[in-house]
C-alpha cells in the first residue's frame, strides 16, 4: 500500500496559515530550483502589473530595477493585502501538483 503524503491533502493544507503554505511552497520550489513557480507569484503582485503599462525604454532601467526589488520584497514581506486568497490558493496549487 502506498504511503499518502499528508501535505498533498486539499483540506489539510487549506487549514494551515498563509504563511506556513508560503514557507513549504517556497521550500519546495526551492529544493526543486522552479524558477517558473517564483516568476508566476511576481507576476501576481499588483505593482508588476502596472509596471507592464509604463515605458520600458533604456532610460527607465534604473527604476525597473527598483520596482523589481519592490515586488520582491513586497512578496517575501508577507503582507499580500486583497490579494492573500490568490497567493494562498496559488500556494495550495503547487503543493497539491508537487506533492512529495
Amino acid at each position: 500500500m502506498r504511503k499518502t503524503d499528508p501535505m498533498s491533502d486539499l483540506a489539510t493544507l487549506d487549514a494551515l496559515s498563509t504563511e506556513e503554505l508560503r514557507d513549504r511552497a517556497f521550500s519546495r520550489a526551492r529544493k526543486h530550483g522552479d524558477i517558473g513557480f517564483f516568476w508566476n507569484l511576481i507576476e501576481r503582485l499588483p505593482a508588476s502589473r502596472e509596471t507592464e503599462s509604463n515605458d520600458e525604454s533604456l532610460g527607465t532601467v534604473g527604476s525597473s530595477i527598483e520596482e523589481v526589488i519592490g515586488l520582491w520584497r513586497e512578496l517575501t514581506g508577507h503582507d499580500y493585502g486583497d490579494q492573500e486568497p490568490l497567493f494562498r490558493a496559488a500556494f495550495i496549487d503547487y503543493l497539491l501538483k508537487h506533492a512529495e
